[in-house]
């Protein structure tokens, strides 16, 4: 199977540091599993996964940085996909701008031979966990803007979300299968939609958890209020977010007050999905999984 030149991971955006920092490590991740998976190698030694970061907003130390952009790419093995990262809001520039910045990059270093792929193609995966209005229409919009910048030269193709992955599942069963309660709780963000909370009540039950949401009910606290009426002790909550940030970290609070509330049980949260080596494994499946034949 033919590589592409790159790989771009698309992520939300947020003014919180860390989620970008994860997608950072992420791409890194994704660099590292091509590697191993393609067995890429220079004379038999393994070479340093190289990554151009595009489009995260923010600096090594958590500030705002508009340049962050303009990183350059550092090459290894000139036969592995260059990965980068880009945010769909709260950018330094729209995301179909971070594109063209990341494809003129690319383009530019082909004509230099630094990077000897013949591919033309560069896919996007989007970092998401829903089909909400972000991917369905947001990211394409943009993608469309962003191959009409850059013309035939290169061509842009949007995998399937990360959502969509069977075997994230997994992921979830394995934080899961760490802690000992009677009864877990699914918490997602939920949206107003009710089809749009189809998928987190399919996976609730694949896992025999309940889902519960952050935004519309049912919410957490009721939820763990129904579970004590069933007569639970221990409960756990995994929450069905990528990364640590601002939600995770609210969630965090209320789970402390539910304690409180709730003194005749124990509440135990799980982390969010967070970056890893599985992770990363299925960004690339999903990636590959779209290549044309």
């Amino acid at each position: 199977m033919n590589l592409p030149s790159a790989y771009l991971l698309v992520f939300h955006g947020s003014r919180d540091p860390r989620p970008a920092i994860a997608v950072e490590q992420l791409a890194l991740l994704v660099s590292k599993e091509i590697q191993q998976r393609y067995h890429l190698w220079d004379g038999g030694q393994d070479v340093a996964p190289r990554l151009s970061y595009v489009g995260s907003p923010y600096s090594a130390e958590g500030g705002l940085t508009p340049t962050a952009a303009s990183t350059p790419a550092t090459i290894g093995n000139p036969r592995l996909p260059l990965v980068g990262t880009a945010c769909l809001e709260l950018g330094p520039q729209p995301l179909h701008q971070q594109i063209q910045q990341f494809g003129d990059r690319i383009l530019a270093l082909k004509r230099q031979q630094v990077l000897q792929i013949e591919s033309s193609l560069m896919q996007l995966v989007p970092l998401f966990l829903l089909p909400g209005v972000h991917v369905m229409e947001d990211i394409p919009t943009e993608v469309e803007l962003a191959q009409t910048a850059l013309d035939s030269h290169l061509n842009l193709q949007i995998c399937p979300y990360l959502g969509t992955h069977p075997n994230l599942v997994q992921l979830l069963a394995n934080q899961m299968a760490a802690a000992s309660v009677d009864a877990w709780i699914l918490l997602s963000h939920g949206s107003r939609r009710p089809e749009a909370n189809a998928p987190i009540e399919a996976i609730a039950t694949q896992l025999k958890a309940v889902p519960a949401y952050w935004s519309v009910p049912p919410n957490l606290e009721s939820t763990v209020a129904d579970l004590v009426q069933m007569g639970h002790h221990r409960v756990g909550i995994l929450p069905y977010f990528l990364f640590a940030g601002g939600i995770t970290d609210a969630i965090a609070q209320l789970v402390t007050r539910l304690s409180w509330q709730f003194p005749e049980i124990e509440l135990t949260l799980a982390e969010p999905i967070g970056t890893s080596p599985a992770l990363a494994s299925l960004v690339l499946d999903l990636a590959l999984s779209a290549v044309p034949s």
